[in-house]
């Protein structure tokens, strides 16, 4: 059997889960307006770990959601996975954070959009089809009217930001979930499995969070 903790602290939600051979054994996750990783998650990973009976050094592995997102949440998370990975010497896993929020969503048929707020209309998106493939890769963009207007599919948006998003995107085709708001590591489990498997690992020494844009300080 193999365990994987998986750690998602992209976005306000902070996230933990254990899984064992791809499936989510537990989850443990909480969103506040005030990003409260710093203080959660290492209590989380306890909590999870004590609640499972699984013993750290039981865990073959570590998946951390790698961004886009918060600078501050993607730092606290990569800190906190790959100084678990350096002291048990097992492999870092990085997910993409789109990805993540995709798989929360399963439609017949259309399009998923996973958006994440970027400040201002500016988002976080990527495109994947019903079968969870990526068929447009993550960038940063700035909606307007037009956006996705190409698209004759029905394209299912979620995210944090779906609220702005509807001033704007406002073609018929267009659906919100507004249940899905934010990634979660409860979504990793198989993901990270399937990296597991395929040996897919980072060097815990040199990998960095996937900010996508520079982080800038503002007065």
């Amino acid at each position: 059997m193999t365990y994987i903790l998986n750690i998602e602290t992209a976005t306000k939600n902070c996230s933990v889960s254990l899984a064992k051979d791809g499936q989510t054994i537990l989850c443990k996750e909480i969103a506040e307006q005030g990003y409260s990783h710093a203080e959660r998650l290492h209590v989380f990973i306890e909590e999870i770990l004590k609640k499972t009976k699984v013993k750290i050094q039981e865990l073959h592995a570590v998946a951390v959601s790698k961004g886009p997102g918060s600078y501050t949440g993607l730092r606290i998370g990569v800190s906190t996975a790959k100084g678990l990975c350096y002291a048990l010497g097992i492999p870092l896993i990085a997910l993409d954070t789109l990805q993540v929020l995709a798989h929360q969503v399963s439609v017949d048929n259309g399009i998923i959009v996973p958006m994440l707020d970027a400040r201002r209309m500016e988002v976080y998106s990527a495109i994947f089809d019903k079968n969870h493939d990526n068929i447009k890769a993550v960038q940063a963009e700035v909606l307007t009217e037009d956006s996705y207007s190409e698209f004759t599919e029905t394209l299912y948006f979620i995210g944090d930001c779906q609220e702005k998003c509807q001033t704007v995107l406002t073609q018929p085709n267009f659906k919100f979930i507004p249940e899905i708001v934010f990634p979660s590591a409860s979504q990793m489990s198989q993901l990270s499995y399937e990296k597991f498997n395929q040996n897919d690992f980072e060097d815990v020494a040199y990998f960095e969070p996937f900010y996508l844009k520079d982080f800038l300080v503002t007065k």
